[in-house]
């Protein structure tokens, strides 16, 4: 699929859809630890791609035992659980070490940062983000930021007060530029598509899941555009 996208009758970006992009950015896999490398302080996790994907410490995120805690009770419960019920873990040290968070053949989520390229593997973040056509999903944050591109005092503070009012709790969001304008009804309509596709991700997963398991695939580009 090719989608082009017009701005004034002038064309402003053409973008092909891949309908096949098992490893592309933003897709979200359950995986195992295969290997620790303490001397890069990072791991490699198997994805099924024929080179291991690589995740340093510092990509694991400040939030990644809340993350790791949320994956393990979803695992041992095996039906929804609501994150704005959910209670967070102290942050990961920043400069702490791999070693000391995961181990071998441990269950980890990770996300595509950046796809593979000739003889290397995928780069991985823990950090999860999940884009929509206005938002972006943080979940095990309560942050809002903003675009800098909206530069109206008045806009941001209206955009602002709005998200407090009506974001669910543990769930962080960045407002991208497109949002300037939009209703409460739209953002609301959104956070929930958004924290359903989150949350529902976690609800067939059980201490039988076969590993590696893609559990959010790639936000198609022109559900993005439009």
């Amino acid at each position: 699929m090719t989608v082009v996208l017009t701005e004034d009758d002038k064309i402003v970006e053409i973008s092909k859809e891949n309908n096949n992009r098992q490893f592309a950015v933003g897709v979200i896999f359950l995986a195992k630890v295969k290997k620790i490398m303490p001397s890069l302080n990072a791991v490699f996790v198997d994805l099924g791609y024929k080179k291991d994907a690589f995740l340093h410490y510092h990509d694991l995120g400040p939030q990644f035992l809340s993350l790791n805690s949320y994956l393990n009770k979803n695992i041992s419960t095996n039906q929804r659980v609501p994150l704005r019920n959910f209670s967070l873990v102290d942050d990961i040290n920043k400069d702490g070490n791999i070693k000391d968070v995961l181990k071998p053949g441990q269950k980890i989520v990770v996300q595509v940062a950046k796809e593979p390229i000739n003889n290397k593997g995928p780069r991985l973040t823990s950090e999860i983000t999940i884009a929509g056509r206005n938002l972006v999903l943080v979940p095990f944050s309560n942050k809002i930021s903003i675009s800098q591109k909206l530069t109206s005092n008045e806009e941001r503070t209206r955009l602002r007060n709005i998200l407090k009012a009506i974001k669910e709790q543990n769930y962080g969001v960045i407002v991208r530029t497109v949002a300037e304008e939009r209703t409460t009804a739209d953002f609301d309509t959104e956070l929930s598509m958004l924290t359903d596709k989150w949350e529902k991700a976690f609800v067939e997963i059980n201490q039988n899941t076969k590993l590696p398991k893609r559990i959010i695939g790639e936000v198609n580009r022109a559900n993005s555009l439009v």
